[in-house]
């Protein structure tokens, strides 16, 4: 294991956080970076400041290549600008091409070396040719990725039932593994309607008082195991 120096950054709002070598670039918390990724050059904000980590091998690392300048930022919004257009032409190709999948989303690369669209589909999709043509009008390298339901609403981003932004889209950097114990153990209504999100799975919220009723189980099965311990002593008499 040998210690560097690193920074944790995240490429979306709630998005996973990765960690990227320093390179002796002085940052902190919110501010925005460009770093260096397989798929080019891209703009992330920091989340965790630059801090010492123990890695087994820091040659698979990528680095941090320098603060976000006004120009990088401007960039950045004419690329979410034209991230519009080549939605739309991609919607309309996908048409052409009679293809089931629902696109979600079209993200360009900070430099502009890749286009990707974010697309959800019942089953495998034959998309080759969809690429090909993708390529050849916007003349740049093209990735169609497949998520899954949860994935989608995250993207998409909307209110739940309880009238707040999805928990995914604006502070779960991750996906727990929810199960229907969770609903039981909080005595609500086993009703898929009122105990699942938007996404059609179990509302991610079930998760977050799992360890408040876990406890609470634990602390009732101390307090049978003394009863008994009692009853023992007073002979079966309480």
């Amino acid at each position: 294991m040998k210690n560097v120096k690193a920074t944790g950054v995240a490429f979306k709002r709630a998005g996973k956080i990765y960690d990227f070598l320093s390179n002796n670039v002085d940052l902190k918390r919110g501010d925005f970076t460009v770093i260096e990724t397989e798929k080019g050059e891209d703009i992330a904000i920091v989340i965790v400041p630059p801090r010492e980590i123990s890695v087994s091998d820091e040659q698979g690392m990528k680095k941090i290549l320098r603060k976000a300048t006004e120009e990088d930022l401007n960039r950045l919004e004419e690329n979410r600008l034209e991230e519009q257009k080549t939605f739309e032409i991609c919607k309309e190709m996908i048409n052409s091409h009679d293809l089931q999948m629902k696109l979600l989303k079209s993200e360009y690369t900070l430099d502009k070396t890749r286009l990707t669209f974010y697309f959800t589909a019942e089953g495998r999709i034959d998309f080759r040719q969809l690429v090909r043509d993708l390529a050849r009008e916007f003349k740049t390298r093209i990735e169609l990725r497949q998520v899954g339901v949860r994935d989608a609403t995250k993207i998409l981003g909307g209110f739940g039932i309880c009238g707040k932004e999805f928990c995914c889209s604006t502070f779960l950097r991750k996906f727990d593994n929810i199960s229907i114990k969770m609903a039981k153990d909080q005595n609500l209504i086993l009703n898929p309607g009122k105990i699942s999100g938007v996404c059609g799975r179990l509302m991610c919220c079930l998760m977050y008082e799992k360890d408040l009723y876990e406890e609470f189980e634990a602390e009732s099965e101390d307090f049978v195991e003394l009863t008994d311990i009692v009853d023992e002593d007073a002979g079966g008499k309480i």
